[in-house]
């Protein structure tokens, strides 16, 4: 497996050592770039910043990041990843996602050109159903239904991110979650292998699916026809409750930790942090927010180190206070032994 390691950085400037690694990066990318992404259709960027990309906007680099132009230049890469055993990792809008400040191996794919982002409704007559490729927007998707008078994902408004995403952690709340619509999915697997799977043959559950190891390119969403108008205010209704409730204009990656099961039923993990008294806990430049404790925030000036610190006292604190174990939501990115798991 190519050894690739990515620039790192914290944003307080470029290091010696940092340099000199760039450098041994580049000649290795350099000499394999041909045989993974020769003649494809796709753009690339070098020690691409990516954690810049994510809702915390912190972390490091990644050696390449690829955004294909074509269904065909994706399941072409990824094949030939798999035969020379380069990492990939899918970033999708970053809304769920922590980067580790010393950056990632492998290769990014960010699927955000026009084939991997298009809506279509009314096919073939079909006035129910929409097909939604999976770079899609949630909160752009979730607004273009309403105006077409189509029910099914205003539950998911105020949810941030993209419909794979959504799709693969079945990503929503108390008004509903992503699962409830999909009527089946179009993926390429690991090896670039292309899987059709209809709704019987997936299982969604709380913040997690069985759709299998790969990447999402579209889905089949079965909607409901109805008034335009009261499909706008339900969206606007569910909005503004999250608004009131929650850190929207923060920078922040949503919930911090999955509400875990306790006596058989599932508590609100932001209420147990509350409970232990730790709104407003920080390290560094992340706290946990006082507007919603299952909330972590940033600061410009913080590290992804900072939070994955914070997690961990907070895991800690609440254990301490009521004996409950937390487990993250966010997804963490790093390829360091020595880095903080929460």
């Amino acid at each position: 497996m190519c050894g690739w390691r990515p620039g790192g950085g914290d944003g307080r400037g470029p290091r010696l050592e940092h340099r000199s690694r760039l450098h041994g990066e580049r000649n290795m990318i350099d000499s394999t770039r041909s045989s993974l992404v020769g003649g494809l259709d796709l753009d690339i960027e070098f020690d691409a910043p990516i954690g810049a990309l994510t809702w915390f906007g912190i972390g490091g680099h990644a050696p390449m990041l690829v955004r294909p132009r074509s269904e065909d230049a994706l399941a072409t890469l990824l094949s030939r990843c798999h035969q020379t055993e380069v990492p990939v990792r899918i970033l999708g809008g970053g809304a769920n996602l922590l980067v580790d400040d010393s950056g990632i191996e492998g290769l990014v794919i960010k699927l955000d050109h026009d084939c991997f982002t298009s809506r279509k409704y009314n096919r073939e007559g079909e006035v129910d159903r929409a097909l939604v490729a999976a770079g899609s927007d949630l909160f752009q998707l979730v607004n273009e239904t309403a105006r077409h008078g189509l029910d099914g994902v205003s539950q998911l408004a105020g949810v941030p991110g993209t419909l794979g995403g959504a799709i693969r952690m079945n990503a929503g709340g108390n008004f509903g979650d992503t699962g409830q619509v999909i009527e089946s999915i179009s993926m390429l697997d690991m090896t670039g292998r292309r899987l059709e799977l209809n709704r019987d043959e997936l299982t969604f559950d709380y913040r997690q699916s069985s759709v299998p190891n790969g990447i999402v390119c579209s889905a089949i969403l079965q909607l409901e026809p109805t008034d335009p108008v009261k499909v706008r205010n339900k969206v606007r209704e569910i909005f503004a409750k999250k608004k009131a409730s929650q850190p929207m204009a923060d920078n922040s990656a949503g919930c911090a930790f999955r509400n875990p099961v306790i006596d058989g039923q599932r508590v609100s993990a932001g209420q147990l942090i509350d409970e232990a008294g730790l709104k407003e806990l920080n390290v560094g430049g992340a706290t946990v927010s006082p507007r919603h404790a299952n909330f972590i925030s940033t600061t410009p000036q913080a590290t992804a180190r900072d939070v994955m610190k914070l997690m961990t006292m907070v895991q800690t604190r609440v254990h301490e206070h009521c004996g409950a174990s937390l487990q993250p939501e966010v997804v963490i990115w790093s390829d360091d032994p020595e880095a903080p798991r929460p």
